[in-house]
Formats: C-alpha cells, sequence, structure tokens
C-alpha cells in the first residue's frame, strides 16, 4: 500500500459507540442516540478527503495475540442481546481490505509481535454502528483489529505508535468502546463516578502535553472514579491505539453528553481543535 503525494494525514479517533445495533433501530432506542448519530454523521466532513480504508479497533473483540480481520466480504457479528428479531438479520455491506490487513500485521510484526489473520471474523457492533452513520453507502473499506486479551494500556498505546504511517497512506485510525462502560450503573441514577472520569480523560487528553498524555493514559486506573465507570478496560483500551497512533497531535473532543444518566464522549487527534457542536459536556461545569 503505497503513498501518495496527494493524499493529507488523517486524524484518529476514539469514538464511543453506543448500545448495540442501535442505528438500525427505531422509536425511543433510536431517539437516545440522536446527538450520537449526528456527531457521528459530522466526522468524514472533519477529514481532509475520503479514506482509503478504516481500521477499526473494536472494544469488542480480544484475542491472546493482535489479529486483523482479512475477508474480502466480512460478515456480521451480532454480540448484543435483548433486541428485537429483525436486529439480528441486519447486514453493513462494505467490503474487506486484504491489502490493508496485510499491511496492518507487517507494521505490528515488524515492531515484534506475532499478529494472527482472521479470514471469518466479521463486523461487530463495535465497527457497524459507528460506520453505519459515518458511510451508510458502506463504500468504504474496513479492517477490524482486535485487542491483545491482556489489555495492557502501554503495549497498546505503542501498537498505535507502530500503525502511525497508515495515516499519511489515507486510512482512518478508529478506537471503537465507550468513554464510560460500567453496565450495572447505566439509568441507575448514580452518574457522579461517570462525570468525574469523564472531567480526568478530557483534562488528560485535551490540556495535557502529548508526554503527559501518555504517562496519563497508561496509569489510567489510578484516575478518579476509574474503576467506578470502568471495571473492565475492554472499552476504554481502544483509546490507546488511536492515542497512540496520533504521535504528539493535540486533541478535540468532537461529541459529549449525558447517555443514559452517563457522561460518554467522544475524541479527535489531529486536525483543527475547533470547540465541536455535538459537545453538550463542555459547559456544564463538572470538568
Amino acid at each position: 500500500m503505497s503513498t501518495s503525494p496527494t493524499l493529507r494525514r488523517m486524524p484518529t479517533y476514539f469514538l464511543s459507540h453506543g448500545g448495540g445495533p442501535w442505528p438500525y433501530l427505531q422509536g425511543p432506542m433510536r431517539a437516545r442516540f440522536a446527538l450520537l448519530e449526528a456527531a457521528l454523521k459530522d466526522i468524514p466532513q472533519q477529514l481532509p478527503e475520503q479514506p482509503r480504508a478504516v481500521l477499526v479497533v473494536s472494544g469488542h473483540w480480544e484475542e491472546i495475540n493482535f489479529t486483523v480481520s482479512s475477508s474480502p466480504n466480512p460478515g456480521m457479528v451480532y454480540d448484543y442481546y435483548g433486541f428485537p428479531e429483525e436486529a439480528y438479520r441486519i447486514r453493513y455491506p462494505a467490503p474487506g481490505s486484504p491489502e490493508l490487513a496485510t499491511r496492518v500485521s507487517e507494521l505490528l510484526s515488524g515492531a515484534g509481535w506475532t499478529v494472527r489473520h482472521d479470514p471469518q471474523r466479521g463486523f461487530d457492533h463495535g465497527t457497524f454502528s459507528l460506520l453505519t452513520p459515518m458511510y451508510p453507502k458502506a463504500d468504504v473499506p474496513i479492517v477490524q483489529l482486535s485487542l491483545k486479551s491482556t489489555l495492557d494500556p502501554e503495549e497498546h498505546f505503542a501498537a498505535g505508535q507502530a500503525l502511525a504511517s497508515l495515516r499519511d497512506d489515507g486510512i482512518l485510525i478508529i478506537g471503537s468502546g465507550q468513554s464510560y462502560h460500567n453496565l450495572a450503573n447505566w439509568g441507575a441514577g448514580n452518574a457522579g463516578n461517570a462525570a468525574v472520569f469523564d472531567g480526568w480523560l478530557r483534562r488528560t487528553l485535551l490540556r495535557g502535553s502529548p508526554q503527559d498524555r501518555r504517562a496519563e493514559l497508561v496509569e489510567w486506573a489510578k484516575a478518579p472514579a476509574a474503576r467506578e465507570s470502568h471495571p473492565r478496560e475492554d472499552h476504554l483500551i481502544p483509546l490507546m491505539v488511536a492515542a497512540g497512533a496520533a504521535l504528539d497531535e493535540p486533541a478535540t473532543c468532537v461529541y459529549g453528553e449525558f447517555l443514559m444518566g452517563m457522561a460518554s464522549s467522544s475524541f479527535r487527534f489531529g486536525a483543527d481543535r475547533t470547540p465541536s457542536k455535538f459537545d453538550s459536556l463542555s459547559a456544564t461545569g463538572k470538568r
């Protein structure tokens, strides 16, 4: 995958992806995610051009070794429960990219990791819930990269650094998870911990130097309300890859709200730092 001189560097993103197959639902469930949907629809306008492909690091896929999806025509992974029967028949028919899968594998293996290809892996909801609003025509190739089951933040940050050159080749890197992910507390009226952790995350990403940002992120479990917000860090670790791939570029919050009573935010690394109209948390005073 050669670099074209006409391509400009892509930003990277950490995106909160919401619940299950929400873009395919109607009624109150869909309406609950209206601000998130609007923020996701805006992302293509934030990019220098349409990406050649998207690499999604999903909080819903863990393997012993880093693993890349390599099918040219990925299927679907219905990794949720309790939704209407039609939610288990939905399709997001975007193509895969064996070429990008090979490049990702080369970069990670060149940095010292064992990397596996999975030609059977389909799109989980950490991928299609984001890409459906962003690219409803499903016309941009997508490759997924698993987390390592160690969930080690330093290792995933370093993996992001190893992948950073993809940005200069027109590849959009997205870490897909959730800035707050304690399912036991969603909608339970215990929003304090979520707001405290969200405030720490914003200060770390938006105000710290790149060096301080890395140091704070790899020690995220020491942050205030960290384990109350992420009893298990699978939905936070994709942030480490996105931040690692960002190198020393600044961060911007591109979405924020109290979603089902809990603070939920998304961030862009690189490009301009214009405040986002989709960040309703910026004026709450809870930072």
